[in-house]
């Protein structure tokens, strides 16, 4: 979990920079595209030396919190190796080191699973509300299963936004009729129930069968 506070900072980072860049330049540039900046590029983007000092600034945080993020992993699977069924995990853009170490920490056997059902709701991406003629009636239990696996699937969603094409037209479908809440954890959901036959079968992560 300390990792996920070193990415948001990035993430932070990434967006101040994209807006400076939009507000001042008015271009629009990807996060790949800064993360191949280096400090001294900011001379030649902005005339103003207040915003080529910002920028700097910006590009090194950056890129110091992404040796901090990969000195993290490479810690972690130091001591922790994946298991086969769980590097197939790693196949889905987004999810790398950490998030295929915590559900493989988290899942242990997936043949405990008879069900992709069980598993999604394991991973608390199913919604616990029972309904009766559109009427909400109550909850089940919504600790049932493990917080960190719904964290987990969640940051997976967030990262497939951006990697995974088919995610996004997803995601803007169903934000088209709720919010990004819902949207988000229904994505959640949808890469859950991938992942359940992914580590199952070890196969590798298949964009056009999951969004077809």
């Amino acid at each position: 979990m300390k990792k996920t506070i070193f990415v948001r900072h990035r993430n932070g980072k990434y967006l101040l920079s994209l807006y400076t860049i939009t507000r001042n330049l008015g271009i629009k540039i990807s996060n790949n595209a800064i993360k191949k900046l280096k400090p001294d590029d900011a001379n030649n983007l902005f005339d103003s030396s207040n915003l080529v000092f910002m920028a700097q600034n910006n590009i090194s945080a950056i890129k110091h919190l992404g040796k901090i993020i990969k000195g993290m992993e490479k810690q972690v699977k130091s001591q922790v190796q994946l298991r086969k069924e769980f590097v197939m995990l790693t196949t889905i853009p987004g999810i790398g080191t950490i998030l295929g170490l915590t559900t493989m920490l988290e899942v242990g056997d997936i043949g405990r699973f008879s069900k992709v059902g069980n598993y999604s709701s394991y991973c608390r991406c199913v919604s616990s509300k029972r309904l009766s003629n559109g009427k909400k009636k109550g909850e089940n239990n919504k600790k049932n299963g493990t917080k960190y696996l719904a964290w987990a699937y969640v940051e997976a969603a967030h990262f497939a936004t951006r990697y995974i094409p088919g995610a996004q037209r997803f995601y803007q479908q169903k934000m088209a009729k709720t919010n990004g809440a819902v949207a988000t954890k229904a994505l959640a959901n949808k890469l859950a129930r991938a992942s359940y036959f992914i580590m199952r079968d070890q196969v590798p992560f298949d964009e056009d069968m999951l969004f077809k």
